[in-house]
């Protein structure tokens, strides 16, 4: 079996993989990192694990892991599934390489856009020849909501809410539609581009808001929540084979 450890910006998700097969799942506080993989290893028989981080990852912490399984730390020195045509490979995300990882394992040869809809929005494109130049780095829902309260005098802070209003008759309501329309239809718009360019395009949104914004965007799209952490186990087995 395959451990997959994904560090966020605020948590931490663990996910136990039999070949492709994701059988277990957890999610964390960092603090709680090496107790909990300890956990997982008491249930499980982990051949091979590995671990992403957004963040700097702690020097002792990682030995600590190492004597709990064969771990491979995701960076931009791993061998990868695609062509990666980034132009400054050493700042690319490890989460955004996991989200092409998988599309590529999913979707072989296929135009895919994949948006990750977490702390930040990210949008990120992989074309037939399995090559990836890119995509866009935007505020996520949260983000906006804070921003607005934080950059101005009088404005609250809200959160996002079940259902978009429909008119907005007042202040937290126009709050509610200025933050959530946005954020839909910028990628509604973002999708119609590539469609623009590339008649057959899949695409798939994943991340913390895939639930509310799936029930929200007309386009046709795949919500999968957990994608990323199936695109770190393909580069993990990818790496294995290797």
């Amino acid at each position: 079996m395959n451990l997959v450890i994904d560090i966020g910006n605020t948590q931490i998700k663990t996910a136990v993989f039999k070949d492709n097969t994701l059988v277990d799942r957890t999610n964390f506080l960092k603090k709680n990192l090496y107790f909990s993989l300890k956990n997982i290893s008491k249930k499980y028989t982990i051949k091979h694990a590995i671990l992403s981080s957004v963040d700097k990852i702690d020097v002792l912490e990682v030995q600590k892991i190492q004597k709990l399984f064969s771990l491979l730390i995701l960076n931009s020195e791993t061998k990868l599934p695609f062509n990666n045509k980034y132009k400054t490979p050493k700042t690319l995300g490890v989460d955004r390489i996991a989200l092409i990882a998988a599309a590529v394992s999913q979707y072989p040869n296929n135009n895919t856009l994949v948006f990750d809809a977490g702390s930040c929005i990210t949008y990120d494109f992989v074309d037939e020849n399995n090559d990836y130049f890119g995509g866009a780095i935007s505020p996520g829902i949260a983000m906006r909501y804070k921003s607005l309260n934080f950059y101005t005098a009088n404005l609250p802070k809200l959160s996002l809410v079940d259902k978009i209003p429909e008119k907005g008759s007042s202040t937290e309501n126009a709050i509610h539609i200025g933050v959530t329309k946005g954020v839909i239809y910028e990628i509604e718009g973002i999708i119609d581009q590539y469609k623009a360019q590339k008649q057959k395009l899949t695409v798939i949104l994943t991340g913390g808001d895939t639930i509310f914004l799936a029930r929200n965007i007309k386009s046709t799209i795949f919500a999968n929540p957990n994608f990323l952490l199936e695109g770190l186990n393909s580069i993990l087995t990818y790496n294995i084979d290797e």
